[in-house]
């Protein structure tokens, strides 16, 4: 019977998606609610298992993970890309690595809950509400604000369409920018320093890895508007999180919305937990039921294919 572990399973839910009793008779599953301690930790409990699904990027597949589970066959990961698994160490232990598909709108939809939150004060607002007081912030309004998008590719577009709908300016810069998709949504193509400089709002859309990593360090923090709040929904290394905390405790921003971090889970005493003007998000973007539906349901039908010697929606 194939050994199969479902890891990083946060919440507990994979059940609800997937009726994992109707493939008892074929398959042994384990499912790990927490995150391994460390790699060392990782290739303890999952020295016995040939197949590991696997949700985004909360536990790395390592060239060394991957060497060392002598047993595994199959990797299969939630979403089509996955630049935590070394493929090139895959490929060379000739583990499959396959996929599932995605929806998109759930990540820009969380951006634009970050946006309101932090344009209205929400976190402040909520909590004092529950203390007794009553209006104790003065909010700011979108509409003829500036939206910077770093990255206008599927999420940045979906966030750009938006931000038009509330009345604002919208500009974009990217290493990559589509011209063409700026004329298409109205966006004024911009330098990074004159986004940086001219933003009220600047909000993160790129994919994470090195190309991007420290994108946003102090020295750009610096440039920006001090009213101007930064967002970020994409990947944590892409913003300098020391440098981060730097400018938030001396407002050299007014405040950031963030939904992914340098390290996940976010450590209880990372000092992001204990600044007033950091709205904070769980890495939530992609946490939706219609998504874990499509997630969960298409790592089994990928394990299955696997296993028929025919894979599907392989991963190279």
């Amino acid at each position: 019977m194939l050994k199969v572990a479902i890891l990083d399973d946060y919440q507990n839910v994979s059940q609800q998606f997937v009726d994992l009793e109707k493939l008892s008779g074929k398959y042994e599953f384990k499912i790990f609610s927490e995150p391994f301690i460390d790699e060392s930790d990782a290739l303890d409990q999952l020295a016995d298992f040939e197949a590991l699904l696997i949700m985004r990027e909360r536990t790395p597949m390592t060239k060394n993970l991957i060497d060392n589970l002598s047993k595994l066959k199959f990797i299969i990961t939630s979403g089509l890309r996955n630049k935590s698994i070394d493929l090139v160490a895959a490929k060379k232990r000739k583990v499959i690595v396959c996929g599932t598909e995605s929806n998109i709108h759930p990540t820009p939809e969380l951006t634009w809950a970050l946006i309101l939150g932090l344009a209205r004060n929400l976190k402040e607002e909520i909590d004092n509400m529950y203390q007794g007081y009553w209006q104790t912030t003065v909010g700011i309004e979108l509409k003829g604000k500036i939206l910077g998008l770093i990255g206008l590719g599927r999420v940045g577009s979906q966030v750009a369409k938006i931000g038009k709908a509330f009345g604002m300016q919208v500009m974009a810069w990217s290493e990559n920018l589509n011209l063409d998709t700026c004329k298409e949504l109205d966006v004024l193509p911009s330098s990074k320093e004159d986004l940086i400089k001219n933003s009220d709002f600047l909000s993160i859309h790129v994919q994470g890895g090195e190309r991007y990593k420290d994108c946003i360090t102090l020295k750009e923090m610096d440039k920006m508007k001090k009213t101007a709040f930064l967002i970020n929904t994409s990947r944590g290394p892409i913003i300098n999180e020391d440098d981060l905390i730097i400018a938030l405790s001396t407002n050299e921003i007014a405040g950031a919305g963030l939904d992914v971090y340098e390290r996940e889970p976010l450590p209880e005493n990372n000092k992001l937990r204990f600044l007033p003007n950091a709205l904070l998000t769980p890495h939530l973007g992609y946490v939706t039921a219609e998504n874990y539906s499509i997630y969960y349901s298409q790592m089994i039908e990928a394990l299955e294919s696997c296993v028929n010697g025919k894979p599907i929606r392989i991963i190279e």
